[in-house]
């Protein structure tokens, strides 16, 4: 992890800034290092969408999958309010170790309220509803989706209904939205078992191509896993079925006989291309639960199913095409050439896209959760020392360049912690300004989410900062007592170095 910026000379009253971060420790000696000017974690886990092929895969969103943390979820950045102090505490005290003393707020860092796992961010479309809590969006990408499947099963119509005009691009419409009904049941299907398993699922999204469920944990078995995969395809079969029985009772040369086929046939080909046993598909992560299980390691199951899925891309890419030309997907055969290859090429070519990328974010995801027990707030947090509000800048980092810390925190009069010190407000100070700037003015105040524990550690540390977007944070023991400052800038640098070093 990079947990330390450039090395340099011990900085005076007239220093540039705090220093970058280095591992927080009684042992580490003093140093001195350019500023840098903190990041937030962005918030959108990471999560890397995996979007799907008709009909689903279930997408993880617990961190990026990018990589910088992603704070899932989606993906604006919340706008800080910073507010200066103006109190004037009764005289100002000097730092006496190297580790601030405790602060007597009330409120230990273990057992500080945490915020809720996952910010919601705006949900990438229009809202359709809340089945079981889970919102449900559908996606721009949708209606050119839903126009296409308009205009193409229209022109079927027309061919075998033709007394129908004009009003065969209405029961096209009906057809198309009925079809993303049957996937919209596949995702449910997903979210019931995800939430089954006590796994939050953020959203459900309908989209081109098909939906997505993203769910913000990783399957604690591979049964879990297996099942959670299955289940979807499984309902598509199911309302194949139905669908099939709905023929039985009216005739096939009707509107309703015509539809009843078109979403039977619709839902075979969703369960069945999603049964293909690669990453991103429902399949590929069936096959990454049995491997799973035989291996014993979830990451062997993931490799395993990525791959196939890259095949399987190849596949699409080069087959779909041939076996068109061919008909042996039930059309008639074709000759080379002309619009018709064209079409076909460019479908495959869509699918193939998605399948390889969703197997490559498959990858990328599966090594940031073995990289994510890493970060843990102890070893990046920056030590700190206390300072009262209206202590001049000059005297606040000569204080902390004495105590070889590398952030300020401002109490009050009986030491506790009101506010953080942004390290982006001392940097923009001119040097020969900082005598007569009080660091009150430069810090941001404390909310109950810029409050973390020390003990905080992977998925639960970025989930926290996720939760409350900011640059800085106070850690705290669990006793109550300052430890430091972590920056929201020293997690990301330590998440692209993970991320960095091979599996």
């Amino acid at each position: 992890m990079d947990e330390s910026g450039e090395n340099g000379g011990p900085q005076s009253d007239g220093a540039e800034g705090l220093r970058p971060a280095e591992p927080h420790g009684p042992h580490h000696a003093p140093g001195s290092q350019e500023p840098t000017r903190p990041v937030e974690p962005s918030t959108d886990d990471n999560r890397t969408s995996l979007t799907k092929t008709p009909g689903t895969e279930t997408q993880r969103t617990e961190t990026q999958r990018t990589e910088t943390p992603r704070t899932e979820t989606p993906r604006t950045e919340t706008p800080r309010t910073e507010t200066q102090r103006t109190e004037a505490p009764a005289g100002e005290r000097p730092a006496e170790d190297r580790r601030p003393r405790a602060a007597r707020s009330g409120r230990p860092g273990k057992g500080t309220p945490v915020p809720p796992k996952a910010q919601k961010g705006p949900g990438g479309g229009l809202l359709m509803g809340k089945p079981f809590g889970v919102p449900v969006y559908v996606a721009p990408s949708w209606f050119l989706v839903a126009a296409l499947i308009t205009w193409v099963f229209g022109n079927q119509l027309d061919r075998v209904l033709p007394e129908l005009g004009g009003a065969r691009y209405l029961v096209s419409l009906f057809f198309a939205v009925a079809f993303y009904a049957s996937v919209l049941v596949h995702e449910l299907a997903h979210t019931v078992a995800a939430l089954r398993f006590k796994l939050p699922v953020r959203r459900i999204q309908l989209q081109f191509f098909g939906g997505v469920s993203e769910i913000e944990k990783e399957s604690e078995t591979p049964g879990r896993e297996f099942v959670l995969a299955f289940v979807g395809p499984l309902l598509s079969l199911v309302l194949a079925g139905v669908f099939y029985a709905g023929m039985q009772a009216v005739d096939a040369g009707t509107v309703p006989g015509v539809l009843l086929a078109g979403l039977m046939i619709s839902n075979l080909i969703v369960a069945a291309f999603n049964l293909l046993p690669g990453l991103p598909l429902d399949g590929g992560r069936m096959l990454r639960a049995v491997v799973w299980k035989i291996t014993g390691k979830p990451m062997s199951g993931t490799v395993a199913a990525a791959w196939v899925g890259r095949a399987l891309a190849i596949s699409v890419l080069i087959g779909l095409p041939l076996l068109n030309q061919s008909g042996a997907l039930g059309g008639e055969a074709q000759d080379i050439g002309g619009m018709d290859t064209v079409t076909d090429a460019l479908l495959a070519a869509i699918l193939a896209a998605i399948i390889w990328t969703g197997a490559g974010n498959s990858l990328r995801m599966a090594r940031l959760r073995e990289h994510l027990p890493e970060l843990r707030a102890r070893t990046l947090t920056r030590r700190a020392v206390p300072v009262e509000s209206e202590t001049p800048l000059s005297e606040a980092l000569r204080r902390a360049n004495d105590a070889g810390a590398r952030a300020l925190v401002v109490v009050d009069t009986d030491g506790d912690p009101m506010a953080l010190v942004r390290e982006a407000a001392i940097v923009s100070v001119p040097q020969h300004r900082r005598p007569w700037v009080g660091v009150g003015g430069l810090a941001q105040d404390l909310t109950e989410g810029m409050r973390i524990s020390a003990e905080l550690a992977g998925e639960e540390l970025l989930d926290t900062l996720r939760a409350t977007p900011a640059t800085e944070y106070l850690v705290v023991e669990e006793s109550g007592e300052i430890y430091g400052v972590l920056s929201a800038a020293d997690v990301e640098r330590a998440f692209v170095k993970a991320m960095a070093r091979p599996t």
